[in-house]
């Protein structure tokens, strides 16, 4: 089975037009990317589409394509782009979904749908090693279960950062306790032995 090839870049227009180099793990970008530090991102690029076929057209030989009579099917080490269906923007935003309150009501659990759907968009997903600067996690501030159980309201950037923290322990790993018919023989402390 061979990896994907993704593109090392310093944004996602660069990796579609002219990368550095294409490269499957991160110790082959970094390489590349003369020993600077790069981390795998995903960015959407070029033009909104209001339909897949015309995003499919517009991409032709860059995303595969299942429509009859103009089957497409790139090569599995080029397969770094996906087309992914979005919501379309109204104002400068992509709209926010309304949350769904469960409602008992003439022995229905859910509200039924809204009349209207969200209107969307097709834009092309670009995954790259992003050579730059990373941003690293830091592990001094508040974790995300302690924040949400404090029941303290949180702008959307200060939970966009927490999301982003690496999983972490509330306490130190207790070391696993041994069965009952198990016993640690005394020339061997490090191994367990059934004892029936």
């Amino acid at each position: 089975m061979s990896a994907i090839l993704y593109p090392v870049a310093v944004d996602a227009e660069s990796a579609l037009a002219a990368p550095l180099g294409r490269a499957a793990r991160e110790r082959e970008a970094r390489h590349l990317a003369a020993g600077e530090v790069v981390s795998f991102v995903t960015h959407a690029v070029g033009p909104d589409f209001v339909s897949r076929d015309a995003a499919l057209d517009a991409y032709a030989g860059k995303v595969e394509d299942d429509r009859p009579g103009r089957l497409v099917s790139v090569a599995p080490e080029d397969r770094f782009c996906r087309l992914a269906e979005l919501a379309a923007q109204v104002g400068g935003r992509r709209p926010v979904p309304p949350l769904a309150r469960p409602v008992l009501k003439d022995g229905r659990r859910w509200p039924s749908a809204p009349a209207a759907p969200v209107a969307t968009v097709w834009r092309l997903q670009v995954s790259f090693w992003k050579v730059g600067a990373r941003v690293e996690a830091s592990m001094d501030g508040p974790q995300a279960r302690k924040v949400r159980r404090a029941g303290a309201e949180a702008d959307r950037d200060t939970l966009n950062a927490l999301t982003r923290q690496p999983l972490r322990a509330l306490r130190p790993q207790q070391p696993l306790d041994i069965g009952l018919f198990e016993v640690r023989p005394p020339e061997a402390p490090h191994t367990v032995i059934a004892d029936e």
